[in-house]
């Protein structure tokens, strides 16, 4: 079959209108960051699961590789067709239902294409809670967060977007459909496929529908943002802050004091607590609290365990906001750092996780090897040390151009943190993915024996090779 062959029959199957070969193309062929462009053959955009299957039939038949898309909100381009011009790029974005939702099994049914921050608001409207919460939410679809395994702010309580998840409708590499839609919270019928499907960003099949596990409200919900002497601090407070709320701990987030100040210098508007303490308070946290009883049942916990934490010495000073509208502020002051990076320069990002007790190590290591390597570098480290996930980006030295600076200098500053993520036993990706962007590094910091079960797997669900080829694995 030609290519030719190809559009006349995926505009049978699924209507020309939604077989995009002209025009501007860029919001399917670019990746978020705009750091790679490429060219498809096709944008094709299926409106039910079996229009999807039919695609892939057809994509299979001819030997066509095929580039899974949601929102395209990915960080390491992993929904980017390469520069052929004979990748067919399947968005999913039509396919925005709410099929089903349950109540009493705490669930709902949705379909791929849903943009989260709408599914946030369905359960909301139903009383009930969608906990996954991310900086892209306006935007990303499910589908995207669960080919990745997003993971976002509340991963502390409610874990990434595979803890979320009970069961997958997904079409297979030959363009079969598999019903994993049951929403059994126990089911130990064989291996579990749903599992394989989550974080393998389109490589083994497209997600097409997805059963999310809901949660009853919180009765209230309380944020503090509090100033620490040291990173040694912060975690010493994610101990005590473990002990003394429990699950109600919902959100912990370090944001070192440099990455504040950016903010304070690009969005003057937001008003950035104790960022007058300088190397006082290196760090601060944002913490959050949801009570299932009461608004004065979390104040008086979340009051205890500030007193607990001044005593300790692990926070110099702290604010509890007083309403839902200060809380939104304080949080506004955390989802602004990576756009204030962004107004600030140029600079090489990294999604890195370590356990959170050698996190202040780590950083005092990585500091350190960066400061002698390149001086005058610049260390913008925040991000949700509940889970031990850190976004310990790299800001262009002051006054240097920050083109020449990644051109000449990119390469090396991932090889300086990737050696110190894998000497503390860590991940140099904590939730944005592997993509095409980081394949190279799953070869180097990757056990063997690991990559040789992947390659195996996805040889047996696609030996055509058509799903996302060069996305998680190398290319041979």
């Amino acid at each position: 079959m030609t290519s030719i062959d190809l559009l006349h029959t995926l505009r049978q199957t699924i209507g020309a209108a939604h077989v995009l070969t002209d025009g501007d193309l860029t919001a399917y062929e670019q990746d978020w960051r705009k750091r790679v462009r490429g060219k498809a053959l096709a944008v094709v955009r299926p409106g039910s699961t079996a229009e999807v299957a039919a695609v892939v039939k057809a994509c299979a038949a001819a030997g066509v590789q095929i580039v899974p898309q949601g929102g395209n909100t990915g960080l390491s381009v992993g929904a980017t067709p390469d520069q052929t011009g004979q990748q067919v790029v399947l968005s999913l974005t039509r396919m925005n239902a709410v099929r089903h939702m349950d109540r009493d099994n705490l669930s709902f049914t949705v379909e791929a294409g849903c943009i989260l921050q709408n599914l946030q608001d369905v359960a909301d409207k139903a009383g009930l809670l969608f906990p996954l919460s991310l900086a892209a939410e306006g935007s990303c679809t499910i589908g995207g967060n669960l080919g990745t395994n997003a993971g976002g702010t509340q991963v502390v309580r409610y874990g990434n977007t595979r803890d979320l998840c009970l069961g997958l409708e997904v079409v297979t590499p030959q363009g079969e459909v598999w019903d994993g839609l049951k929403g059994l919270r126990k089911d130990n019928t064989g291996y579990d496929l749903r599992n394989l499907f989550i974080g393998s960003e389109g490589t083994l099949g497209i997600i097409t529908a997805a059963t999310m596990k809901l949660f009853p409200q919180p009765a209230a919900q309380l944020t503090a943002f509090a100033a620490v002497p040291s990173m040694e601090a912060a975690v010493r407070l994610l101990g005590l802050s473990h002990q003394h709320l429990g699950a109600g701990l919902t959100g912990f987030e370090v944001m070192g004091q440099f990455a504040l100040s950016l903010v304070v210098k690009h969005m003057p508007q937001l008003r950035v607590p104790f960022a007058d303490m300088g190397d006082t308070a290196p760090y601060c946290v944002l913490l959050e609290n949801a009570d299932s009883e009461s608004e004065q049942h979390a104040r008086e916990r979340f009051e205890h365990l500030l007193e607990l934490a001044f005593e300790d010495g692990c926070v110099l000073d702290a604010v509890v906001a007083e309403s839902l509208a200060q809380a939104h502020e304080l949080w506004h002051v955390r989802e602004s750092i990576p756009l204030a990076q962004a107004e600030e320069g140029l600079n090489i990002k990294h999604d890195i996780s370590i356990a959170a007790s050698r996190i202040p190590a780590f950083v005092e290591h990585a500091d350190a090897v960066l400061q002698r390597e390149i001086p005058g570098v610049r260390l913008v480290n925040f991000g949700h040390l509940g889970d031990g996930n850190l976004h310990y980006n790299v800001q262009v030295p002051e006054g240097q151009d920050g083109k020449a600076f990644l051109r000449d200098k990119e390469a090396l500053v991932n090889h300086l943190v990737y050696e110190a993520v894998a000497e503390f036993g860590g991940s140099f990706s904590a939730e944005h993915g592997v993509g095409a962007l980081k394949a190279d590094k799953l070869e180097k910091y990757q056990s063997p024996v690991a990559l040789g079960m992947m390659r195996a797997i996805k040889h047996a669900l696609d030996p055509q090779g058509i799903m996302n080829p060069g996305v998680v694995l190398a290319r041979d």
